[in-house]
């Protein structure tokens, strides 16, 4: 498959963010764009060529959980500050610079985990319009010992009297904490400070921006050829869906296959809205059966996955074949899979190598258009709003791609895939029902494989288990059970029981993630 992304051809204004492994680095990036900037993440070790040709207004170095002092450590060359322009140093960061600029750095006799009081002893452009003190977030067990000559403190806790720094010339800071945290007080407007009052941005990053910019470079790109869209449903796909047909029209279209894994009435909700209400060209496909065959009888998740998988690219490749020819293949790419697919040779390790969804073969020779690799989950939500898409999509919970199938213990079969269906709408319309659908990262229904005994009526059964699960997350890397309110449990599991034929009996799991997952397969 020729892989031929549609690039940026009008950059935006851009402050860089070198990842020395943190936790953080991706929410650092989100929180510069949150205040209208357009920030990207880099490996640290990437080479100064590139890192000058992105002609950056600022430059990031994240936190990480490197000691700057150990041999192995991750550095970065000292030409960095050849560029010019603002540099800021987080946690690990503020080392670095310390480093580079001949300071000590020592481990600390005593760590700082957590909440910590800010104290802000001299002025800066960083601190403009900072409360004197207040909480920050301290996530380290190294300190700077002697400060460089070029540079002063600005900020102090109890335990670090270099909790914030900056160079004489008030070009470099480095900050002991976190202020990409929610824990850290007045944290945003600390990166506004060094966007807005020392990088001199502007601030032309927005969902209207991206979809003004990303209209033009498709059609660009694409001009009057033809563009394949897989369509499941899901919200990156959605959106690339609205955002191709702005730009191409009638040259776009989308094939939805459904495999007889998707949530209660899905497919007749999909055609509804892109073939009816934005009119584009859609063809779906019922292989149901032919999921279902390939599954018969098949109980390992990991098996489940592969032949969903394959199955997959067999349907699109013999429907994108009857279709007709087609030049580009688009896909739902976001920047979170970009970032992963970089082998970070240091402290971040590569997480997945980033493939074609559904690993389509490449002898079905098309160039890809990934419209979206630049944004994160909920900037792909946000230019969904700014493109009047229903609200439905949007703000719908996390789903699978391999659906059902690994929400359902055990062999799958088309009666039971119908059962997890009717139990699965009835739990998700009464969470909505009640308020509370917004407040839970992801709610859905399991079918165990376990039978219970149970007494309807004056008779004994003997039928399956369905249970509940909702978490809270931020990213879906941790998540807390939802603390689901009693009167909602009650009302969904008798709704459950009385309505859906065959479960006698339903639990809640109040598994957090660690050490469970958020799926059950």
């Amino acid at each position: 498959m020729e892989v031929s992304t549609i690039e940026n051809t009008e950059r935006h204004e851009t402050v860089l963010i070198l990842d020395f492994g943190s936790q953080y680095t991706q929410l650092i990036t989100r929180r510069i764009r949150e205040l209208g900037v357009f920030s990207e993440i880099l490996p640290y070790n990437v080479s100064f060529k590139e890192i000058k040709d992105k002609n950056p207004l600022g430059i990031i170095l994240s936190g990480g959980p490197s000691s700057v002092y150990e041999e192995e450590a991750p550095r970065i060359g000292k030409e960095i500050f050849s560029l010019n322009v603002p540099i800021l140093g987080i946690c690990y960061g503020l080392q670095i610079i310390t480093y580079l600029f001949d300071g000590k750095i020592m481990p600390s006799e005593k760590r700082e985990y957590g909440l910590a009081k800010l104290k802000i002893i001299s002025d800066s452009a960083l601190f403009k319009g900072i409360p004197d003190s207040g909480s920050v977030w301290m996530s380290h067990g190294d300190k700077i010992s002697n400060l460089p000559k070029e540079f002063e403190s600005i900020a102090m806790t109890e335990n670090s009297p270099y909790a914030a720094i900056h160079s004489k010339n008030d070009q470099y800071f480095g900050l002991q904490f976190h202020p990409e945290v929610l824990h850290t007080e007045k944290g945003k407007e600390i990166l506004h400070n060094f966007l807005y009052e020392i990088c001199c941005c502007h601030g032309d990053w927005s969902a209207e921006s991206f979809i003004d910019d990303s209209i033009k470079k498709i059609r660009d790109e694409v001009g009057d050829k033809r563009v394949l869209l897989g369509l499941s449903g899901g919200v990156d796909s959605s959106v690339v869906a609205v955002l191709l047909h702005e730009a191409i029209g009638d040259n776009l279209h989308c094939v939805f296959i459904n495999n007889g894994l998707l949530r209660y009435n899905e497919a007749e909700e999909v055609e509804e809205t892109f073939r009816n209400n934005f009119n584009m060209n859609l063809t779906v496909v019922d292989s149901s059966r032919e999921f279902y065959k390939e599954l018969a009888g098949v109980i390992d998740p990991e098996i489940k996955r592969k032949k969903i998988g394959n199955t997959f690219i067999d349907v699109f490749e013999k429907e994108a074949k009857k279709i007709g020819q087609f030049d580009y293949l688009a896909q739902g790419t976001l920047y979170p899979d970009v970032i992963e697919s970089v082998s970070f040779k240091g402290p971040s390790a590569t997480i997945k190598s980033h493939h074609n969804v559904g690993g389509l073969p490449e002898k079905l020779n098309f160039k890809l258009v990934e419209p979206l690799r630049e944004l994160f989950k909920d900037e792909v939500r946000e230019v969904g709003r700014k493109l009047n898409m229903p609200e439905f999509i949007l703000g719908r919970h996390p789903f699978p791609g391999p659906g059902l199938a690994v929400r359902i213990m055990g062999n799958i079969t088309e009666e039971r895939v119908q059962l997890l269906q009717k139990a699965d709408a009835i739990y998700i319309e009464e969470i909505k029902n009640a308020g509370i659908y917004d407040e839970i990262w992801q709610a859905f229904s399991v079918l165990l494989l376990v039978q219970t005994v149970g007494v309807m009526g004056d008779q004994r059964t003997y039928e399956k288990v369905i249970a509940l699960r909702a978490v809270t997350s931020a990213d879906g890397m941790t998540a807390d059970w939802y603390p689901m309110p009693y009167d909602v449990l009650g009302k969904v599991s008798n709704r459950i029981i009385n309505e859906v034929h065959g479960v006698n009996r339903v639990v809640y799991d109040v598994s957090s993630k660690p050490p469970a997952t958020i799926e059950w397969e």
